[in-house]
């Protein structure tokens, strides 16, 4: 036991991880002009209720990128309050999905956010057919 720590709790600690945990749960939404990225949380969720018109507090992720490509900054509002996940590149550019300029924002996947992030080439990808259950009716009594 850490001298800091005396009362590691591990189900604390998996709640903690969740909670900044994104998932595919998540709707993500790309802003698709460039951003300052000197803007923080006010600036950002004007953004998304002014320019985007959808409500800042809704749960879903905003993705902010700078004209550079070098960074990207991820908006999220959870339970009582915002989340800013910022990340920098040392070298190289954020690829990122053809799309119309004159849309607000495009919807990405959990997987395409993470590709862009970890540097995948996103450009003719095709997704291949998978099974997906269908939901069973409920038995009504």
């Amino acid at each position: 036991m850490s001298r800091y720590c005396s009362s590691f709790n591990p189900e604390i600690a998996t709640k903690i991880f969740a909670m900044f945990a994104l998932t595919t749960e998540n709707t993500y939404h790309l802003y698709s002009h460039p951003t300052d990225m000197r803007m923080s949380f006010d600036a950002l969720s004007g953004l998304v209720r002014n320019n985007l018109g959808n409500n800042p507090t809704s749960g879903e992720v905003f993705i902010f990128i700078n004209k550079r490509r070098d960074k990207i900054k991820l908006l999220h509002w959870q339970g009582s309050g915002y989340l800013l996940y910022y990340k920098r590149l040392e070298k190289g550019t954020f690829e990122l999905p053809r799309y119309d300029a004159s849309v607000g924002s495009i919807t990405l996947s959990y997987s395409q956010l993470v590709m862009i992030i970890d540097g995948l080439s996103i450009k003719n990808l095709q997704r291949r057919a998978r099974y997906i259950p269908l939901a069973m009716p409920v038995n009504q009594f």
